[in-house]
């Protein structure tokens, strides 16, 4: 069997990505294409974006965004190349990872379902039939950030809300608890993780919404001579300074740190509480001010960094 040369990747979000990855390793050149006008416009802003895109390309992932794909051409059987409203590439091998959408239409006549098709339940996940509850893509989740309900597609959330209908199904009442959609993905040597709200998703928020950008080093100096840099991203209410989101990356590991924001973001801390904030030091691990802190201090407009600036 003849290996393909060009993949096409339909789709830039999570598993687009991870396919584009995984074809690249494998000595391919892909062509990633999206409406949206970056990669994982649901997770991630343009300050971390455009950093992985110009790491895609440095493994030979070219990204076409605020493209439509229109149609296909091929002949018995097999794809030769892809039209969009911009152009046409070639392909031996597409992937459409366009995302889903949930079909809970076969329960209309048994359970409640709302205009969009998601199954209606309630706090504790039982639908509109007694002792029948629901999880999953198909329903909405307690947001935390906004106070609502809103879709998120995210299997963490959907076993959570299995434990959840099972407890209550045991009869042991339990809420589902609100939720922030906490994420992590890997591409290439960088590690990224989201939770909360994002520039895509900030419009649901009814307040007013800030954010801040941070570059930070995770060691002092004297322990680490490479570049080890964490890319942050925090969104706050500008008025009451209430947490709502961030973003983390780095070529380090530093995905376990999100944790931290979404518990922050679940218990409605601010970001003076994040700010000073216990967190340990030792030269082993971290700087003597946590990137975590920095973070939130750069929020409040704290003055940090180098020897011209006060110093916390």
């Amino acid at each position: 069997m003849k290996k393909g040369n060009k993949a096409i990747v339909v789709g830039g979000g999570y598993i687009g990505i991870e396919v584009a990855e995984s074809y690249a390793k494998n000595g391919m050149e892909v062509t990633i294409i999206d409406l949206a006008p970056s990669i994982l416009n649901t997770y991630l802003d343009e300050e971390l974006t455009s950093v992985l895109t110009k790491e895609g390309e440095k493994n030979n992932i070219t990204f076409r965004g605020k493209e439509k794909v229109l149609s296909f051409k091929g002949k018995d059987g097999k794809v030769s190349s892809v039209i969009t409203d911009k152009g046409e590439y070639q392909a031996d091998v597409v992937i459409l990872a366009i995302g889903v959408r949930s079909d809970a239409s076969w329960l209309k006549n048994s359970i409640d379902i709302d205009e969009r098709g998601f199954v209606i339940v309630n706090d504790y996940l039982e639908t509109s039939a007694k002792d029948v509850y629901a999880g999953g893509d198909a329903t909405f989740i307690p947001y935390a950030p906004t106070e609502t309900r809103i879709p998120i597609a995210l299997a963490t959330l959907a076993r959570r809300q299995g434990i959840i209908a099972a407890l209550n199904a045991m009869g042991i009442p339990t809420k589902m608890p609100e939720m922030n959609g906490t994420s992590a993905l890997s591409f290439f040597d960088y590690k990224f993780v989201s939770t909360g709200i994002s520039n895509n998703s900030s419009p649901l928020y009814k307040g007013n919404v800030k954010s801040v950008y941070v570059e930070e080093k995770i060691y002092p100096d004297f322990m680490r001579k490479e570049n080890n840099l964490v890319r942050m991203k925090i969104y706050f209410d500008a008025d009451t300074k209430r947490i709502l989101g961030a973003q983390l990356m780095s070529k380090y590991d530093i995905s376990s740190a999100i944790a931290a924001i979404s518990i922050a973001i679940s218990a409605k801390w601010t970001l003076e509480q994040l700010a000073l904030a216990d967190i340990f030091f030792q030269p082993e691990f971290d700087r003597p001010w946590h990137f975590l802190n920095v973070l939130a201090m750069a929020a409040l407009d704290y003055k940090i960094g180098g020897a011209d600036k006060l110093l916390f």
